[in-house]
């Protein structure tokens, strides 16, 4: 069955909307706390479409891809980030943070282990490695709400860059 054939599926928003608040609200925690530790709006946007790869979520790679680009991020690098071991592009933090990002995403496949743990403590603070785990816990919960609900990816406009 393909998407155009697939029944209408719960708004969890409008059926939910204490819950879907809930969820705003821990994102835009999430998004203070790398704030606060001092990571990069940039390396976010990176993880977010890391995970959505992995989860396979259409409307969320859509989404973070655009915000990327709008960050300044380029399109080599945003082409290779689901074979970013292969490539030059990244730095050591971003390798680092994508590892630890894949392994959070994975977490039925090693439960995040030392190797990848030690990794990115290597090249994060504590508060940094913290923030990075909710921003991973984040999108992967994003990427199964989206998912459940077949959010349709194509009309998300990114906000204007702000510094």
């Amino acid at each position: 069955m393909s998407h155009s054939d697939a029944i209408t599926r719960v708004s969890l928003k409008r059926i939910t909307p204490d819950a879907s608040a809930a969820m705003g609200a821990l994102h835009g925690a999430a998004v203070s706390a790398a704030r606060d530790a001092k990571i990069e709006p940039e390396l976010l946007e990176l993880l977010r479409i890391r995970a959505s790869q992995i989860n396979g979520c259409a409307f969320c790679l859509d989404m973070h891809t655009k915000d990327a680009r709008a960050q300044g991020e380029t399109e080599q690098r945003i082409y290779a980030l689901s074979a970013w071991r292969e490539t030059p592009f990244f730095t050591e933090r971003e390798r680092a943070a994508l590892a630890l990002t894949e392994a959070v995403t994975l977490v039925h496949d090693g439960q995040v282990p030392d190797a990848v743990y030690a990794e990115a403590a290597g090249v994060f603070d504590e508060e940094q490695i913290a923030a990075l785990i909710w921003a991973a816990t984040v999108i992967n919960a994003y990427n199964r709400i989206a998912i459940a609900q077949r959010m349709a990816p194509g009309a998300y406009e990114p906000k204007q860059k702000t510094n």
